[in-house]
């Protein structure tokens, strides 16, 4: 088995960044080839550095990593997208920070199981961030493909108690089993479960199954919009058994109503 190359080239989303040490950059980046890495860009910090506006939060940049005695280091970084819209708009910027914090939640580093498919979903979902209106739909959507490409998969057919087809009715989800139940399974599993309308589970169907094409023509109301929206950050939170910080925040700017205009509809 041929060892790892000490020096080598990557295209990298950046998910997350930190202050480290006085004037560095502790990066955690996507890559398709490698997956999750975490990096430092030395010096970042400082106003005429050259690596600075090659780091910003979210942007696709080519960088050259090199791996020192504990952690990877930024040799040379060229910023090929920046994404801009993420760094000008509030609400965008919260909707990145948002997948960001799933996809690092779901994947550990350097497992490059996924990685190529996961580094095209956030690069697309970003895109979307970027220019669509209906961030919300952006954001359930990358939810389910997300869910697919790391084997969590929420059941959205068959109730997971008894495994009967689903009929065309209200039902509930259990975000414990995974998946709809039925409302025969749901009366008798009442405390674990949450109702589900029909429309919803439909719209969840949809998000599930269908391209992006598809998706993005869907028209929800505020009320199913926040239905399916509380039905997978229940699935979420199970799965990761913690609170989305960012979530919360996303929350926050539509309580204060400083949400993006497509939201308040």
């Amino acid at each position: 088995m041929s060892s790892r190359p000490r020096t080598f080239r990557s295209e990298a989303i950046i998910l997350s960044r930190s202050d480290f040490g006085e004037a560095d950059r502790l990066l955690v980046i996507l890559t398709p080839e490698h997956g999750k890495l975490r990096a430092i860009a030395k010096g970042a910090r400082k106003p005429l550095a050259r690596k600075s506006g090659h780091v910003e939060l979210f942007a696709r940049t080519d960088l050259l990593l090199h791996r020192g005695r504990d952690l990877l280091i930024v040799s040379q970084a060229e910023m090929t997208e920046p994404y801009l819209p993420l760094r000008e708009d509030l609400t965008r910027a919260a909707y990145a920070n948002y997948v960001a914090e799933l996809l690092d939640s779901f994947t550990t580093d350097e497992d490059g199981g996924e990685s190529a498919a996961l580094f095209d979903l956030l690069d697309a979902t970003l895109r979307r961030l970027c220019g669509e209106s209906d961030l919300r739909i952006v954001a359930r959507h990358y939810e389910m493909r997300l869910l697919d490409l790391v084997g969590f998969r929420p059941e959205m057919t068959a109730c997971v108690y008894c495994g009967e087809a689903i009929s065309p009715q209200d039902q509930f989800f259990s975000a414990a089993e995974g998946g709809v139940v039925c409302p025969v399974c749901g009366a008798q599993h009442v405390e674990v479960v949450v109702p589900i309308s029909q429309h919803g589970l439909h719209a969840l169907r949809v998000l599930q199954r269908e391209s992006w094409a598809h998706v993005r023509a869907l028209k929800l109301n505020t009320p199913l919009h926040l239905e399916i929206e509380r039905v997978m950050l229940g699935y979420l939170i199970a799965l990761l058994e913690r609170r989305l910080q960012s979530a919360a925040f996303i929350r926050r700017l539509r309580a204060e109503g400083r949400q993006h205009p497509k939201e308040a509809s």
